[in-house]
Parts: C-alpha cells; sequence; structure tokens
C-alpha cells in the first residue's frame, strides 16, 4: 500500500495555514493536534485520513489557489496574529475567504509591497534562502548620502559577523539634510536595510519596497489589495528559479 503521508509542516503549508518555517514554530508551541494528540516537530500525516486541528480549528487543503499584492500601511505586523496586541496584516485582507498568510516578512515601521498566499509551494519557493528574488525598496534616509556611503552599501557591509550580497543602489533625488535611495536586495535578512544604513551612519526615515521580484506595486493605494494575474504569478516563480507546480528548474 503506498504511504501517503507527508510532513506536517508542509501540510500546513500547503492547506494555506502559514508557511513552512511558521508551520514549525506552531508545532514547537503546541498549537497543533494531530487525531487529537499534541503534534510533535518531525510528525507526519496522510492528509486524506489524519484530522489535524490548529488552535481548535480543523485544517482543510485549500482548493482555490490565491496570491495577493498588498500595499501594507506603516503600524501593522506582517504576522497571522500578535500576542502584543498589534495591528496585523491579515486585518487588511478580512474579505479574502481563503485562508491566506504573508511571504516574507516587512518590518512593522516598514510599508508598501507584500504578498499574501495559500499556495505552499510558491511561498517556500520566493523565501528559500537559495532563492535570490530581488526586492525594490525606495529609501528615505538623514542626513545627505554621500559617493562613498552608497559605494559601501552596494558592495556590502558586515552584519553579524558576515558580509551583506552586494545591492543596487542608486540615489534618486537629494534635498537639504535628506536623500531618497532606490535600494535593490538579492537576501532577506532581518531588519537588512535598515542595519546596512546604520552602519554607514545613515538614519532611515522612511523605507517603502515598491517591488517583489518583477511585480511592482504601481498605483495601489495604502491599505489595498489586489490578486496577482497568472502572468504575474508565472513570473515570480520563474524569478525563484522554480517551476509553476512548484518543481525546480
Amino acid at each position: 500500500m503506498a504511504d501517503n503521508k507527508i510532513r506536517l509542516q508542509k501540510f500546513l503549508s500547503e492547506a494555506g495555514v502559514a508557511s513552512r518555517r511558521k508551520a514549525e514554530e506552531m508545532i514547537r508551541n503546541g498549537m497543533v493536534k494531530v487525531n487529537g494528540a499534541v503534534a510533535q516537530i518531525g510528525d507526519s500525516v496522510d492528509p486524506k485520513k489524519d484530522t489535524v486541528v490548529v488552535k481548535g480549528k480543523k485544517v482543510r487543503k485549500e482548493s482555490n489557489l490565491r496570491y495577493i499584492l498588498l500595499n501594507k500601511p506603516r503600524g501593522y505586523v506582517t504576522t497571522t496574529d500578535d500576542d502584543l496586541g498589534r495591528k496585523c496584516v491579515l486585518e487588511l485582507v478580512r474579505d479574502v475567504k481563503e485562508r491566506i498568510y504573508p511571504v516574507g516578512r516587512l518590518d512593522r515601521v516598514s510599508e508598501g509591497a507584500l504578498i499574501l498566499t495559500n499556495d505552499g509551494a510558491f511561498a517556500n519557493a520566493m523565501m528559500h534562502p537559495s532563492r535570490h528574488v530581488p526586492k525594490t525598496y525606495r529609501v528615505t534616509v538623514r542626513p545627505d548620502a554621500t559617493a562613498e556611503q552608497v559605494d559601501i552599501l552596494s558592495t556590502g557591509v558586515e552584519l553579524d559577523g558576515r558580509m551583506t550580497a552586494p545591492a543596487e543602489v542608486h540615489v534618486l533625488s537629494k534635498e537639504e539634510g535628506r536623500a531618497v535611495l532606490e535600494i535593490v536586495l538579492y537576501e532577506g535578512r532581518n531588519r537588512q536595510i535598515r542595519r546596512m544604513c546604520e552602519a554607514v551612519n545613515l538614519e532611515v526615515a522612511r523605507l517603502r519596497r515598491i517591488a517583489v521580484g518583477p511585480v511592482k506595486l504601481g498605483m495601489l493605494q495604502t491599505g489595498e489589495w489586489r490578486d496577482l494575474t497568472p502572468a504575474e504569478v508565472e513570473s515570480l516563480f520563474k524569478a525563484a528559479g522554480a517551476k509553476v507546480n512548484g518543481g525546480s528548474k
């Protein structure tokens, strides 16, 4: 008889509960039960036979895949819920019937393009450390950025004992006491742009993500969202070096 079991975190991801990384955290924190027993890291489930419950709600695998682009406002955290009572991005997409979750993160005081989905294969392709999907930011810094500072940001700075990957940094405009930069990152460390700027004595006054791979924020207003087109979804899979069905190239 064929073994239909898959890793629990993979099942939760494919069911649109959370990314695999977040699903593992939920399992560690005792928030997941399988057939009435508290799940453990390493557990596998048969989606057709086993009953999986998260926070008291039975998990059903979504049949309708959604890919949403949200223009995240400042003040919202990119988690599905928050123990500190802060506003979560899911509050902005309450009209979406499917259970979606953020792909990656954008810190609370940052704003702009954030993708949400219930497609675990897509989320994993976009967030896997070996992928290098570029993300473009418009960053206002204080004081004025010098050519030397821009060069250091482009070539890399040391964070946590290792250098950041080369980035694309361009000066868009300058005013007295401030500058607006466009920064394209090819990796995704925690608070990376803010920490890179701190390393060269620049203060980030505003940080706005304007594109994820080839998908641009465009005229989408703050707090609003839209579904990605099939062409945009395909372009993101390609940017991540994966096929639309989730397989590697």
